[in-house]
């Protein structure tokens, strides 16, 4: 594969989008001084500008309280409280670490929850979100007017108009995070937001927050007809959805429905294989339950930026935030700590940039307690840092990007659509030019070579490279080299973050009539970052 880019190539404006926000775990976590830690490391490292988190509203953060609660005796539930404190902790850890919270309004409070016979409230994950609308839609909004009110006073309303406010988080998966309609939703966004803006109407608010890019032209359809205010759209999208798959662009009115029986069938023969495996491990045995379809199936990779686009003419004239992707939605696949999230999410990156007005790649750590948490260091979480804070390949791929030049090289629509692509930066006296081989699949395949021919009328002084491939920037093989601990100390960290890193190093060239030539080997899914420095 041979690129030739020109003195004369123009340049555009490098969107770089992810810069907006990144995701993370449930609130509880925010309270914690590791997690503070990372957060602060991410923002400083790649720009990181906010966060987002579910459940700022779930029982854990005892937001809403009763007197039944400590006394269970008849007429003490009606003595109630609302206390925010621990949402106040949780921002002010946010803000401490240079970054403004994106915040997701979820899940249901206890007090407030929908008792419905038959209907379970809790959602699957490990902290139990209850996941039902409301009993009575004028308590929440009460309860919302309560909470806006709190955090005014705290941060002072010209900060809290600088924040987004996004109502629910996937309303259109019923098994894990709403179990009520379509409809209750939209009837939930239009209670949220009209409480939100009796207290401010410069508060920005949106939504509809779902997986797989869905609902989109029906929620802003059900906002126009009631002139209900929305102030950005925002939803979802991975490649490797395992829940329904990734759906196609429309109304999408048909409510999610899962084949039961299938579901059984696949359970039954879970358990014939883990009856008969050696490795009794938690994480195995999840892992054979829970297998990474991102391997095993055939995935396109073109679904975001198509869908991107798509969503991006439905909005119209609204912010688009996609504030949750990634390359694979499966948590504890293996894939998720290898070099295949880096060229997904750098190539990903790069072509949904004239479509996004802002987004955020899920998840910045692994303190995340969504479905299991799990000892390993490495587990197939989906943070770009281990829980300690080991920085994976797709830490390492995004801060090329951080640190790629505001200017990006037009090179035309194809320069992203092969296996191997390209982009280019300018930055200061310089030229970045960054190349990526990025399959859907981890696949052991001869290495290709590159040629990048730039056209340059001085000889340049220098040329490094940063690598993320199988012997830079990838801290799993190092860790199963040592025998894949439980645990690991704070030397071994140390250890490991350092012999992991990804350094520049000096690269050859030839230069010659004007045209500099740098040549590389990659392997599938493979990273470089060539700088070039001019004299």
């Amino acid at each position: 594969m041979e690129f030739r880019i020109s003195q004369n190539t123009p340049t555009v404006p490098h969107r770089k989008h992810w810069q907006f926000c990144v995701g993370s775990g449930h609130a509880l976590l925010a309270l914690r001084t590791d997690y503070t830690r990372q957060l602060k490391f991410i923002h400083d490292t790649l720009g990181i500008e906010r966060v987002r988190f579910h459940g700022i509203f779930c029982d854990d953060m005892r937001t809403f309280n009763d007197l039944s609660m400590m006394y269970p005796i008849p007429g003490s539930e009606a003595f109630d409280e609302y206390n925010f404190n621990a949402c106040g902790v949780a921002y002010d850890n946010v803000l401490d670490a240079g970054m403004k919270p994106f915040v997701e309004l979820s899940f249901m409070p206890g007090k407030l929850a929908r008792r419905k016979e038959g209907e379970k409230p809790e959602g699957s994950f490990f902290y139990k979100p209850l996941i039902v609308p409301p009993e009575d839609l004028e308590a929440w909004k009460k309860y919302i007017s309560a909470f806006m009110a709190f955090l005014i006073h705290r941060y002072g309303i010209e900060e809290i108009r600088t924040w987004f406010f996004e109502v629910w988080n996937e309303p259109d998966l019923p098994v894990a995070f709403w179990n009520g309609t379509r409809d209750e939703y939209f009837q939930l966004y239009e209670a949220t937001v009209r409480a939100i803006k009796a207290t401010d109407p410069q508060i920005q608010v949106g939504g509809p927050a779902t997986s797989n890019s869905k609902w989109v032209l029906s929620f802003l359809k059900y906002c126009r007809e009631r002139n209900v205010p929305v102030d950005f759209v925002s939803t979802h999208q991975y490649a490797g959805d395992p829940l329904g798959g990734v759906e196609s662009q429309g109304e999408m009115d048909e409510e999610m429905h899962f084949d039961l029986e299938k579901m059984i069938e696949g359970m039954k023969k879970a358990a014939g294989i883990l009856a008969g495996m050696e490795d009794k491990s938690f994480l195995n045995g999840f892992r054979t339950v829970m297998p990474d379809k991102s391997e095993t199936t055939d995935i396109e990779y073109g679904v975001f930026p198509h869908n991107a686009a798509e969503v991006r003419k439905q909005a119209r004239d609204l912010p688009v935030y996609y504030t949750e992707w990634n390359e694979n939605a499966g948590f504890s696949a293996y894939t998720n700590d290898t070099r295949k999230v880096a060229a997904y999410d750098v190539r990903a990156a790069l072509e949904t940039a004239e479509n996004l007005t802002g987004s955020s790649i899920w998840c910045f750590s692994d303190i995340f307690e969504e479905l299991h948490p799990f000892p390993q260091e490495f587990h197939g979480g989906f943070g770009m840092l281990t829980q300690n804070g080991i920085p994976k390949p797709v830490y390492h791929a995004m801060r090329m990007l951080a640190d790629a030049g505001d200017l990006r090289l037009d090179l035309g629509p194809d320069a992203t659509k092969g296996e191997i692509g390209i982009a280019a930066f300018r930055k200061e006296h310089g030229t970045q030019v960054l190349l990526f081989r990025q399959k859907m699949k981890n696949l052991d395949l001869p290495k290709e070579k590159a040629i990048v021919r730039l056209e340059m009328p001085v000889r340049p002084e220098r040329v490094t490279v940063r690598r993320v491939d199988e012997d830079h920037g990838n801290p799993l093989k190092m860790w199963e080299e040592m025998g894949k601990p439980l645990s690991l100390n704070r030397a071994e960290v140390s250890a490991l973050k350092e012999k992991s890193d990804v350094l520049p190093e000096s690269w050859p060239f030839a230069w010659e009539n004007g045209c500099l030539t740098l040549e590389g080997e990659l392997g599938v899914n493979d990273v470089y970052f060539f700088e070039i420095q001019e004299a």
